[in-house]
């Protein structure tokens, strides 16, 4: 698979980790990232980074002009549901309108594979879990609604301009891979939140809501792991050989609550970790479990690492390794 691959956002979590495997697998990787949200040093050191931002027109023309991609990987967007309802427009602007500026360079240039993450969130409350791929799509958060835009800009642009394409829905991506783990800022994801707590970086990790309609009462979600996530993205790339469209869900197939997290990281860590009940947060739903029957059946897909022990492991050995994050000095 010796691509030439360009991977918008591979300065960020899942980005950085795929591109480290597409460069396991003698691909040529160029990422473009503006780094604000990503990090320098989460970057592979056989990668090209190229700082610019994908609404940047003009930086597209320069970066596709340079020489023809195969294939775009498309990771790069803002990702924190709670701040998408707070501030709709920024996520409308950088995950909707920015990726319709990088599909007309795609279209523009020829590239004959798009791969697009997107995200669970897509179903909002489903009516049913697991969820599959054919259940109806009503995001409950502003950040759902711009990735489920793309989709929609990716179907139409598939049947108008024959744009080969995978859409990827994940679930919670989790753990670490081969030195590239989970450093946001803000952190508002479940687990390195609660790892923060275990290095003593914070007091507590919140519980927002007690009174889901759930075993315990709190949110129930699908965590796989970061490494299985990049598979993923290998394997759509080499489907797209033949196929014209592709859209999967991504996740373990089994359902964990916050509860149940926290307590298992305790006995990873060994430290106690105070968790503190809060109100719900707007937009969150109560349970988001994947089946990921249809990609395991049509590409051989099979997560590796399923056991949520195992995905925290990696987190903790990551955080321990890197205090503080990717941070110089850390």
């Amino acid at each position: 698979m010796a691509l030439n691959v360009l991977v918008t956002g591979g300065a960020g979590y899942i980005g950085s980790a795929t591109a480290a495997l597409l460069l396991d697998r003698d691909c040529r990787v160029t990422i473009i990232d503006n780094v604000s949200r990503g990090h320098r040093q989460a970057v592979p050191e056989r990668a090209r980074l190229i700082v610019g931002d994908i609404g940047d027109a003009a930086c597209l023309e320069r970066v596709f002009g340079e020489g023809r991609f195969d294939a775009v990987m498309h990771f790069a967007a803002l990702i924190e549901a709670g701040e998408s309802m707070q501030v709709p427009e920024r996520y409308f602007r950088n995950n909707t309108a920015n990726t319709l500026t990088l599909l007309e360079a795609v279209l523009a240039h020829k590239v004959p594979r798009f791969v697009f993450s997107s995200t669970a969130a897509l179903y909002g409350e489903p009516d049913r879990t697991p969820i599959e791929e054919k259940a109806e799509l009503h995001p409950t958060n502003a950040y759902g609604e711009s990735k489920l835009y793309v989709e929609r800009m990716l179907a139409w642009f598939h049947r108008i301009h024959g744009l080969r394409y995978a859409s990827l829905r994940y679930f919670n991506a989790a753990g670490a891979r081969q030195g590239h783990g989970e450093n946001h800022e803000p952190e508002s994801h479940l687990i390195p939140i609660i790892l923060k707590v275990a290095l003593g970086q914070r007091d507590s990790v919140s519980i927002y809501g007690t009174d889901y309609p759930t075993p315990d009462g709190s949110c129930v979600r699908d965590y796989i792991h970061v490494s299985d996530l990049a598979m993923a993205h290998l394997l759509v790339l080499e489907a797209l050989k033949k196929e014209t469209q592709c859209i999967y869900n991504l996740g373990n197939g089994r359902g964990f609550s916050v509860n149940e997290v926290i307590e298992e990281a305790r006995r990873v860590t060994g430290h106690p970790i105070p968790a503190l009940e809060a109100p719900r947060r707007t937009g969150d739903p109560a349970v988001l479990v994947a089946c990921s029957d249809k990609i395991r059946r049509e590409l051989g897909w099979e997560p590796r690492c399923k056991d949520l022990s195992e995905i925290i492991q990696s987190a903790w050995e990551w955080h321990r390794l890197h205090p503080q994050g990717y941070r110089e000095g850390s």
